[in-house]
């Protein structure tokens, strides 16, 4: 860490008197960061590097094609893009030239190993068919959602009841986070981690998850792309703790596989459970390739819901008409039923408005703010920006959703209803708008689109919709949250807030 950290020293301070004595080396470029010879943009990058994604918005902003191009020392060529042309041409029309690449999935090849949302080329295409399969079928659907109506009813709102009675201040993240950690290690590996017990000590395994997931994230953060190198190659400081910690969700996974191949053996077929390990395992897949698949699902699939739940929850403090057509609409489903059951599942797929709600909260704050690829060859982008071998691709949500030309002057405002086909006439359920996933890419889009986009969409809906029937969110500070992008972006510091019951439902 000292060795790092003295190279770059040193090699700021010969930057830094280089560039007093000869301010004519630099070329301006009208819609991209300040670059110089040799270095490209590296001062402008590290001035920047604590808010790279309004840096990043506000050049994108400026540029006629919502597209810039960064050169920076010990760095490939990046181009950013938040134009859906692009956007589209790249994840679906020139798939096959846009992989992941290796600078990538070097970033993210110590934790994901070769899962699906770490690999490219065969790799990737054996693993997305497996999973294909596997989620399209109904009866790991009907599993997902008796996993999440379990965890909801018998956990997640018993805590939000606690909190209630005892006037308790509670971090709503932290309660969302541990609520679909639950969810996803029941329905991806078919164990209990029991997280939403809150007088117990956090599992090693999420502590684990929590720091591989964080420091992998800073990798692509470094003004210098080597730096991380030289200390994973010397193990010292975060990447010492990266391994430690990558060992911690290797060891544990692979002994929960190990476990589930035993119970699978000296069990009949009947006995067999649905969640995805075992099918994976019945199926004949095993080895490294199962335990990175299983990581890789549930890294997204606790992460991202809670994210975007967590941010949702926020807005609707903050918007109390919209809050207002949530209740609306749930109650109207629920009306005549046994409250104690819960949300169906037909239910969930006609809350057009709750999933306009969460639509919109992802526009503004995006569980994955930007994703990137590596050109495979030499090609042109629809707006003519011209991509050399090599280059890194990035397409940007969190930019994308405050384009005004795409969302208009009032980008910066969360409306729901521009989700919504036309303002539903009295009685009637609204109607989602059809949009783009080339304009709003928080799922990908093309052949790596999200596979558990829809039961992503049913578990928020469930949430959503079966807290605020029965509790009112009141945040505890009045301040606005600050977005922190990593694999998938959180609250800083948490959502504090007090849960109170509602009086009526």
């Amino acid at each position: 860490m000292f060795l790092a950290s003295l190279v770059f020293l040193l090699l700021g301070f010969t930057i830094s008197i280089v560039f007093s004595r000869n301010k004519t080396l630099e070329t301006n470029s009208r819609y991209g960061p300040s670059s110089y010879p040799f270095i490209g943009c590296l001062i402008s990058f590290y001035a920047n590097r604590r808010r790279l994604l309004q840096w990043y918005t506000d050049l994108l902003s400026l540029s006629p094609s919502q597209t810039i191009s960064l050169r920076r020392l010990g760095s490939r060529r990046t181009v950013v893009t938040a134009n859906p042309d692009n956007v589209e041409y790249i994840l679906k029309t020139n798939f096959i030239n846009f992989p992941k690449g290796k600078p990538f999935t070097d970033l993210l090849g110590d934790l994901l190993g070769g899962g699906i949302f770490n690999s490219d080329a065969d790799q990737w295409s054996s693993q997305r068919k497996v999973a294909s399969h596997e989620f399209t079928t109904r009866s790991i659907r009907d599993f997902g959602f008796e996993v999440l109506r379990d965890e909801a009813e018998n956990r997640l709102i018993p805590v939000l009841e606690s909190a209630a009675y005892a006037g308790a201040t509670l971090d709503l993240q932290e309660v969302l986070k541990r609520f679909a950690f639950d969810v996803v290690c029941k329905f991806s590996l078919g164990t209990d981690p029991d997280c939403l017990d809150l007088t117990r000590p956090v599992s090693p395994l999420v502590v684990a998850f929590d720091t591989a997931a964080e420091i992998s994230a800073r990798r692509a953060m470094e003004p210098i792309y080597a730096v991380w190198k030289i200390k994973r190659w010397l193990n010292v400081g975060s990447e010492r703790r990266l391994r430690e910690a990558v060992r911690t969700v290797h060891v544990s996974v692979s002994e929960i596989i190990r476990a589930k191949k035993k119970s699978l053996e000296i069990g009949t077929g009947d006995e067999a459970k649905q969640d995805l390990l075992s099918r994976f395992l019945s199926a004949g897949h095993g080895g490294d390739a199962v335990r990175d698949m299983v990581i890789s699902f549930i890294m997204a699939g606790r992460d991202t819901t809670s994210a975007a739940m967590t941010w949702l929850f926020w807005l609707l403090t903050q918007n109390d008409v919209a809050e207002k057509k949530v209740l609306e609409e749930v109650g109207s489903l629920m009306k005549g039923k046994d409250g104690d059951l819960g949300l169906g599942f037909e239910d969930l797929k006609v809350m057009s408005y709750t999933k306009a709600c969460l639509c919109e909260a992802m526009r503004l704050y995006p569980p994955v703010a930007w994703d990137s690829k590596h050109a495979a060859n030499d090609d042109v982008l629809p707006d003519g920006t011209r991509v050399s071998r090599g280059d890194k691709v990035t397409y940007f949500p969190y930019g994308m959703g405050r384009m005004e030309k795409l969302w208009g002057k009032d980008w910066d405002e969360f409306k729901p209803d521009r989700w919504l086909a036309c303002e539903p006439e009295d009685g009637a359920r609204p109607v989602l708008r059809s949009v783009s996933p080339f304009k709003f890419p928080v799922f990908q889009a093309g052949p790596r689109v999200c596979l558990g986009k829809e039961t992503a969409f049913m578990q928020m809906k469930y949430v959503i919709g079966s807290v605020l029937r029965r509790f009112e969110i009141v945040p505890v500070c009045n301040n606005r949250p600050i977005f922190v992008p990593l694999l998938t972006a959180h609250m800083a510091s948490g959502f504090k807030v007090k849960i109170k019951r509602r009086t009526t439902q």
